[in-house]
């Protein structure tokens, strides 16, 4: 039961990301803000949510806003390529602008190696990205 319910959710936020591109690139923002909007009130642990945010706050103009809510939705699940891509787009000064709706906006070539390290006394293990 608790499967079926994680591949609805995950139908839910895939249709959301999809309707709030159509609607982001029609210039319809207010739109895409409600519909976020209930999507985070519905599913608060959800990256999708608050990366689409940060897309829309982006194109508004809300630099400073958005880059919250892509570092909120990395953070509430560090392995959401958008939510990479666009902190990685968008976090420079000099911006690529390459914006990322979903995981079909992320290309397949980010040459990154994870390795794990086990803490002082070995209890727990760290991720470290290293670019190659």
């Amino acid at each position: 039961m608790k499967e079926l319910a994680i591949s609805e959710s995950k139908k839910e936020l895939n249709a959301l990301c999809t309707s709030v591109r159509s609607l982001a690139l029609a210039g319809e923002y207010r739109e895409c803000e409600r519909l976020i909007s209930d999507a985070i009130g519905k599913y608060p642990h959800a990256a999708e949510p608050h990366n689409l945010f940060g897309v829309i706050l982006e194109k508004e103009g809300d630099h400073i806003a958005a880059m919250k809510h892509f570092r909120a939705a990395w953070a509430l699940d560090p392995s959401y390529l958008p939510a990479r891509q666009n902190l990685d787009s968008f976090g420079t000064f000099f911006s690529r602008g390459r914006t990322a709706y979903d995981e079909s906006d992320c290309p397949e070539e980010y040459p990154v190696d994870y390795t794990k390290e086990s803490g002082v006394r070995s209890i727990g293990y760290a991720d470290r990205r290293k670019w190659i």
